[in-house]
């Protein structure tokens, strides 16, 4: 099989993790385990309210009577929860008030990373500049938001969670944990009590959020864990799209990553939540290092004919364990699940999404495109419920797998729950391997190799790819390629 060997040459020749280098600035640590005394050094640090810090303590009280769970499609080495720091920052005083007062190595980190957080560079429409705000997110602390002023003007508050929990205790109080409660699982527990700055959004009633939002997570230190918290609440009849991305170094030694992100969507209104994942994801031949992403993402469609839409571009991290999940409550509410899992080298990925109907008349569509590669296990779990008082949900699942090479792993675990007679649930899915009758056939319309392996895998996926903004789009696309290193064998 001659192609396949020589496009095995190409892509082991592709462009490496090109984001994991080590920003150099001074940093301040909380001290290395965990305890209620690191617990209560967290809320410290953040100036937290005592009804914050006694929320942060619950968590940790009942994180410590969990277990780990084991039952993912995923192998690791056990982890340490006291070897790791839980709160790492860089030393700023009491904090930047403006983005002057920014270490300006972090702004050069943000920049080399494609985010220049500077506003009249966006305004100014400088090539590659987004046209979106950002919450920007160095290991434990959000060192600054952009366009907040702007947005305020329309009535959308967008800070860090930090922020918000001395700026908006109400809002705060009345949904931090009501859609994913503090005891929900073993790494939601553990972020409660430990959770650094994420974003918080309120979008009031009405309202069209006037432009993108967006939040980018960059772990720096070493030997530390990152532990945001996304609080995003959209009012009746409100619109927001948000957008996320994350990186890290590269080093040999495993780091935790588990968030817990809340969406909360009222009467007529609608969120839109993409996410591109581009944690290290370890050395593709020994599989030594790369980042344990254990996330928790939950909507809750409150509202009749609420709408949330998740899209999810996931390529990096030593292994993933996510399910972006809706639970429709409200009468004719509608969940969306599209997304492009990659894993190649030995990346392992169990990830998939839940579509709870609890409300009359509601519906979801769930699009997920698998693709394993090298020595790699991808795993989609999916759960689709309808409840006896669900009457009229719909479902329509596509679940497909991409295999290159002879080495990979792909495992599809659907769950259908349909409790009423009402219920319509319609699920299929395929898995193909990528074959040298494809590449041949593609090559002999006067492709190169390279570009007919990325045709074959764009039009795999395209179905996601069209559901992000355009900007992320098309970097999502340059990263799938960039991804798919020594993928062919």
């Amino acid at each position: 099989m001659p192609a396949v060997k020589q496009t095995v040459e190409h892509v082991e020749s592709l462009e490496k993790y090109k984001h994991g280098f080590v920003t150099e600035v001074a940093q301040e640590f909380a001290p290395k385990g965990l305890n209620e005394d690191i617990v209560r050094f967290i809320s410290a640090k953040k100036d937290e309210p005592e009804w914050m810090l006694e929320w942060r303590l619950d968590a940790y009280r009942r994180w410590l009577e969990l277990e780990e769970p084991t039952w993912a499609k995923v192998n690791f080495p056990r982890i340490d929860y006291q070897d790791s720091y839980y709160y790492a920052a860089p030393k700023t005083g009491e904090g930047p008030k403006s983005l002057d007062e920014v270490d300006p190595e972090i702004l050069e980190t943000y920049k080399k990373l494609g985010i220049p957080l500077r506003e009249q560079e966006v305004l100014a429409g400088v090539t590659g500049a987004p046209k979106y705000a950002v919450d920007a997110v160095f290991d434990s602390v959000s060192v600054v938001t952009t366009f907040k002023k702007e947005l305020a003007e329309a009535g959308v508050i967008f800070c860090s969670m930090s922020e918000a929990i001395r700026e908006h205790p109400e809002l705060v109080k009345k949904y931090l944990g009501t859609v994913v409660p503090t005891s929900d699982n073993y790494y939601a527990c553990l972020n409660a009590a430990v959770f650094s700055d994420g974003s918080f959004v309120y979008v009031p009633p009405g309202v069209r959020c006037p432009m993108e939002l967006s939040t980018y997570f960059r772990i720096n230190a070493e030997n530390s864990g990152q532990f945001e918290r996304t609080l995003i609440i959209a009012d009746a009849g409100a619109y927001v799209s948000y957008l996320e991305g994350c990186t890290a170094p590269m080093r040999d030694e495993n780091q935790l990553h588990a968030a817990v992100v809340e969406l909360v969507v009222l009467d007529d209104a609608e969120i839109k939540y993409s996410t591109v994942q581009n944690w290290y994801p370890g050395d593709p031949e020994t599989g030594k290092g790369g980042i344990y992403n254990f996330v928790t993402k939950r909507a809750d469609c409150r509202g009749a004919r609420s709408k949330v839409s998740w899209t999810q571009v996931e390529t990096g991290s030593s292994v993933t364990w996510k399910y972006p999940s809706c639970v429709l409550r409200g009468d004719e509410s509608v969940g969306e699940f599209y997304s492009i899992a990659i894993t190649n080298g030995r990346q392992q990925a169990d990830t998939g999404t839940k579509m709870i109907h609890l409300g009359r008349n509601t519906r979801s569509r769930i699009i997920s495109k698998g693709i394993s590669a090298g020595k790699s296990s991808n795993t989609y779990r999916g759960l689709v419920s309808a409840h006896p008082k669900a009457k009229g949900a719909r479902n329509f699942t596509q679940c497909d797998s991409l295999l290159i090479g002879k080495q990979c792993a792909a495992h599809t675990v659907p769950y259908i729950e349909a409790r009423n007679g009402q219920a319509v649930f319609e699920h299929e899915a395929t898995t193909t391997r990528l074959s040298e009758d494809q590449l041949f056939y593609v090559m002999q319309r006067g492709l190169s190799q390279e570009e007919a392996v990325q045709l074959l895998v764009n039009g795999f996926v395209k179905d996601v790819l069209q559901e992000l903004p355009m900007e992320f789009a098309v970097e999502a696309q340059k990263l799938v390629a960039i991804s798919l290193e020594g993928s062919v064998g």
